[in-house]
């Protein structure tokens, strides 16, 4: 199926319902979506890629046209579902709690969140979880917090990271399927101005009593599985970064071009047109960073590194096209969810699934394998 019929029929008629609600909340969002097709189509054939466990130009397509007529936290909460969360459970076998939870997220039914960052650690750091599950007969006991979670207080089921025994080993760690709704969760908002319609909170868990059944997967693979799925949020979040630059730029040169300084058009004046060249290379050179990571390339670099490069571009491509843009649309830019509370919001491109530098350490370790240096000796 090209990617115009995928386009054109699911996307459309999704797109069409959400226009059509004044102010959709991130559920209906996500329901509007399930229910075109537009989230199953992401996994079903042809061919998901097996580098993201979905398809990449799908998801590319379908945060282009998020990101052109929702909020970037309404976005965000789709994002963290579609990209993460979801892959995740759709590993589990089919039959098991977390399959039929899948089944259910990808019908719309239900929403979900993915709990890693933790309160008694750094976000980066979370081998230091505080988190924990303990053993109590035939049933699991998850005890802890966790913070500025997506879809907290708006989800139905959490994708939970969580330690199992003591120490930094990455067998420690189990990931747990918990109901928001289970005695023992509590719900708490995020104080923040920022990313309406992300739903982002803390969620705590006060000796919360599960089942077996609601592991997912190995208990042993629960770090191992994430680290995994991040790649896949990597690979997402440059991929939306691109087309929010691009559609900045293309807001900002309509301003420029209609806008007129002493009787003639801003767009006319040579050093704006050099500064807004520069974000359009800048962007272009994204464009196909993103074009090589959603084609699978024999002999390129492994997914973690390819999805490393792809964020850490995206990242600062964005940081530097909103900086300019904002700059040069003066005034407007401190409106009412101008540019300059779209740039507050949009730092978290350089944060959330990993920091830059956290990137740059990853992509250090491999520049062998990116400059394709061959050993000598072989």
């Amino acid at each position: 199926m090209p990617e115009t019929a995928f386009a054109s029929p699911a996307l459309h008629e999704a797109l069409a319902s959400i226009s059509a609600n004044d102010s959709p909340q991130a559920r209906d969002v996500w329901k509007m979506l399930a229910t075109s097709g537009v989230v199953s189509a992401l996994y079903d054939p042809p061919t998901p890629d097996g580098r993201w466990g979905l398809n990449p130009a799908r998801l590319q397509t379908t945060l282009t046209a998020l990101d052109a007529v929702l909020p970037l936290g309404t976005t965000l909460s789709f994002c963290v579902q579609a990209a993460t969360a979801l892959p995740l459970l759709r590993d589990a076998l089919p039959d098991s709690l977390a399959g039929r939870t899948a089944r259910e997220a990808v019908a719309g039914h239900i929403t979900l969140a993915l709990a890693a960052t933790d309160t008694a650690a750094a976000g980066s750091d979370l081998t230091a979880m505080g988190t924990r599950i303990e053993q109590e007969g035939d049933m699991l006991v998850l005890t802890g917090s966790k913070r500025w979670i997506v879809n907290a207080t708006t989800a139905d089921h959490a994708l939970v990271l969580a330690r199992r025994r003591p120490g930094d080993h990455f067998t420690h760690f189990s990931l747990l399927l918990v109901p928001l709704t289970a005695p023992g969760v509590r719900v708490e908002p995020a104080d923040t101005l920022w990313f309406d319609g992300a739903g982002i909170g803390s969620l705590h868990f006060d000796a919360v009593r599960l089942s077996a059944d609601h592991l997912i997967g190995s208990p042993s693979r629960g770090l191992a599985a994430f680290a995994r799925s991040i790649s896949t949020e990597r690979l997402a979040s440059g991929l939306w970064a691109n087309a929010l630059a691009s559609r900045v730029l293309t807001q900002t040169h309509r301003m420029l071009t209609r806008r007129r300084i002493a009787g003639a058009a801003q767009w006319d004046n040579t050093a704006v047109r050099h500064e807004f060249a520069a974000l359009l290379i800048d962007q272009h050179r994204l464009q196909a960073m993103c074009e090589k990571a959603c084609s699978p390339t024999p002999g390129g670099p492994p997914p973690t590194v390819a999805a490393a490069l792809l964020k850490a571009a995206g990242a600062e491509t964005l940081e530097r096209t909103l900086t300019v843009c904002a700059r040069l649309q003066g005034a407007e830019a401190f409106e009412r969810d101008g540019l300059h509370h779209l740039r507050t919001e949009a730092a978290m491109f350089g944060i959330a699934g990993g920091t830059s530098h956290t990137l740059r350490d990853l992509i250090a370790d491999h520049a062998e394998t990116l400059l394709d240096i061959r050993n000598p000796a072989s």
